[in-house]
């Protein structure tokens, strides 16, 4: 990771530390839950060496970045207001973004509300999630659909339940989660998302007698010693405002996507089973759709488990879009 720096910008209220590598056209790459700028350390090479300006943030309560005490400062429009305050800390005027998981999120809402700023993105495992209509709440909806058991983000909605489960072993957590959601976890040691009431958040999580070939220790090492140091409380904060988010953006209701989009997930992400609905309705949702990437045997972490298959699509969908500038002209003596 020698050649990845690092700093802290001032943006929308908050201190938040970046790595960044390479130089021209920025693009931004947003992170999941439970992650960090880590997960896109392969990425950053790639796009440096194609030409771009690499960022990414620790995002809002999570590893160097700040972490407001209260719930209701991790709203959609909070997390959207710091990648908008980071492209203006460093001095551009548009940037592509990129997200993974709750990153994801984050990215097309970015798109979504300054189309001015972000003129492409990419969305890995979480598709373009139009917004529900109605007058019943997501987690009312999800309590609805799931019945006598329980969702994992309503399991998520209480403060200090969830924290207590992830934080009384973080390096098991952490392992637990990274291979149960990926392609390396057989069937039957797969991630449910669908709890019994009497289940905690682990019981649904496998600890793997090693990591995956595609996990290194010190990757790991990596992950735990951040989380041992804020715990989780941040990243779980956002899962507590998808109500609030809900209610704040009812001039969402019918929006598309319109810039240019590509989507990659893994064949075994248990996300796109989840969101199967938005993924199969993503051409129409997203009518400038570039690509919809589904690759084999990968699993949620799909940055990370194929990095050279996805830094192949990211850089080719990038340079389609013409941000990198035209090399100058011969000079004519």
């Amino acid at each position: 990771m020698e050649e990845i720096t690092h700093r802290f910008v001032e943006t929308n209220g908050i201190r938040m530390h970046i790595a960044e590598r390479g130089k021209g056209p920025l693009v931004i790459l947003t992170h999941g839950f439970p992650e960090l700028w880590y997960s896109w350390r392969y990425q950053m090479v790639s796009l440096a060496k194609a030409g771009f300006h690499a960022v990414a943030p620790d995002q809002r309560g999570y590893g160097q970045t700040d972490r407001p005490e209260p719930i209701e400062a991790y709203d959609i429009f909070q997390l959207t207001g710091d990648i908008v305050g980071l492209v203006n800390a460093l001095g551009e005027d548009r940037a592509a973004i990129i997200g993974h998981d709750w990153g994801s999120v984050v990215a097309y809402h970015c798109t979504l509300f300054r189309p001015d700023l972000f003129p492409a993105v990419a969305l890995l495992s979480v598709p373009f999630l139009p917004r529900v209509g109605g007058n019943i709440s997501p987690t009312e909806i999800m309590k609805k659909i799931y019945g006598e058991e329980v969702f994992y983000q309503v399991y998520f909605q209480e403060p200090g339940k969830a924290e207590a489960d992830m934080e009384a072993d973080i390096r098991k957590t952490m392992l637990s989660i990274l291979f149960s959601l990926s392609g390396s976890a057989p069937p039957e040691k797969r991630w449910r998302y669908v709890y019994r009431k009497s289940e905690k958040l682990l019981d649904t999580y496998f600890l793997p007698e090693k990591p995956p070939d595609w996990l290194a220790e010190k990757d790991i090492s990596y992950f735990v010693h951040e989380f041992q140091r804020t715990g989780f409380r941040g990243g779980l904060n956002w899962y507590r405002n998808i109500d609030r988010g809900w209610a704040l953006t009812p001039f969402l209701e019918g929006a598309k996507l319109r810039q240019p989009c590509l989507f990659i997930a893994g064949e075994m992400d248990p996300v796109i089973r989840m969101y199967r609905k938005p993924l199969e309705s993503l051409e129409t949702s997203v009518p400038n759709l570039k690509g919809k990437a589904i690759l084999p045997g990968a699993g949620h972490w799909v940055n990370q488990e194929r990095p050279e298959e996805v830094n192949q699509l990211l850089v080719k969908f990038l340079k389609s879009l013409s941000l990198l500038p035209s090399p100058s002209p011969p000079e004519v003596a």
